[in-house]
């Protein structure tokens, strides 16, 4: 694949340019390989493995291209506050973290109080519905390929 690189390059390209302005998926890039791993302990154990998915290389970097494009759109859109931290390159939840830190330590200086609530939202998106969520998108002028494969 290394010497037929350029060429396989510009096929790829094409095929994921008109995959992206018809939202039709490849139907060989939706299909997956699930092969066990070991993780640790006694390799007689099942419980020991945990399942790993391979998907196609070229769906991969599509949907990479894809994830990128719909940030940047709205990032352009609607913008971002310096504050918001998910979904942002370059800022994680230690960001967050930090920047919690520094503005709780600043006013605890001040001789502020200062209240706390810890939510856990680790299964929101799992719950949110991707109609809504589409919905949303659609709003935010996504065109109609993108969100087809967002749906994909």
């Amino acid at each position: 694949m290394k010497e037929l690189a350029e060429e396989l390059s510009k096929l790829l390209s094409i095929i994921c340019q008109q995959s992206w302005l018809t939202g039709e998926v490849p139907d060989d890039w939706k299909l997956a390989s699930v092969t066990s791993t070991h993780k640790k302990g006694c390799k007689e154990d099942l419980a020991n493995y945990r399942p790993v998915i391979l998907t196609s290389v070229p769906g991969k970097v599509m949907e990479q291209t894809i994830l990128s494009a719909i940030t940047q759109h709205l990032q352009d859109v609607q913008g971002n506050r310096p504050s918001q931290h998910g979904f942002r390159t370059g800022r994680s939840c230690l960001t967050n973290l930090i920047s919690f830190y520094d503005q709780v330590t600043h006013l605890v200086d001040e001789g502020k109080v200062v209240g706390v609530v810890y939510l856990d939202f680790i299964k929101a998106f799992d719950t949110v519905s991707h109609i809504i969520f589409l919905e949303k998108l659609t709003a935010r002028g996504l065109d109609r390929g993108t969100l087809c494969w967002v749906k994909s």
